[in-house]
């Protein structure tokens, strides 16, 4: 994955709305809103592959999200660099406590938690998920020692799903951001589905 997007620490992640297939935009934030990745998904898998590529026109990938089951209540996605065909790490939702307020754990390649991502509060993932998610979601993301790494934070638009991501605070660089954007995408995927 290019240098450019390794050392940033700031992006916009989008979900095109006008698209018949999930499709998504990771953008350099506002005044630049310069493309940095893009995924389009292919319908009709029973397992989910997510490709991520460096342009629109999708010649040069660079992320593989790959489901391990075709139904997991608790899934767990292995992120892949494709250029280097390295395992990047793990994301896996914790199924239960998700269907009330999103969590995922972030995993190193052995498998060794790094981070962990929830919803905000409690209150507000319940007053979301009953009044058609008309507030939006925010999530931070912490080190097991319960540390700010980030935080992604939906802005509030009826149609355009987008999330300001913010990893300044991860100062030591312990989460990859590949691994953050893979994620960022699978909450932009896995909230699709629930609204």
């Amino acid at each position: 994955m290019r240098q450019e997007i390794r050392e940033r620490e700031r992006f916009l992640a989008t979900r095109v709305f006008f698209s018949l297939v999930p499709t998504f935009r990771i953008m350099s934030p506002p005044p630049q809103s310069r493309l940095l990745l893009y995924s389009r998904q292919k319908l009709f898998r029973l397992k989910e592959d997510i490709r991520v590529y460096a342009d629109v026109d999708q010649n040069h990938e660079v992320l593989h999200i790959q489901a391990r089951q075709i139904i997991d209540f608790s899934a767990a996605y292995d992120v892949f660099d494709s250029e280097t065909k390295e395992k990047v790490g793990t994301l896996r939702r914790k199924g239960w406590r998700s269907l009330v307020r999103d969590k995922w754990e972030v995993l190193d390649r052995e498998e060794k938690l790094i981070a962990v991502l929830e919803e905000d509060s409690l209150f507000l993932a319940l007053v979301r998920r009953w009044f058609m998610n008309l507030i939006p979601q925010t999530y931070n993301l912490v080190n097991p020692q319960g540390v700010s790494l980030g935080r992604i934070s939906q802005r509030f638009n009826l149609f355009v799903h987008k999330f300001d991501v913010d990893f300044s605070q991860d100062r030591n660089r312990i989460l990859d951001r590949r691994l953050g954007l893979a994620l960022v995408i699978l909450l932009l995927a896995i909230e699709r589905r629930q609204s």
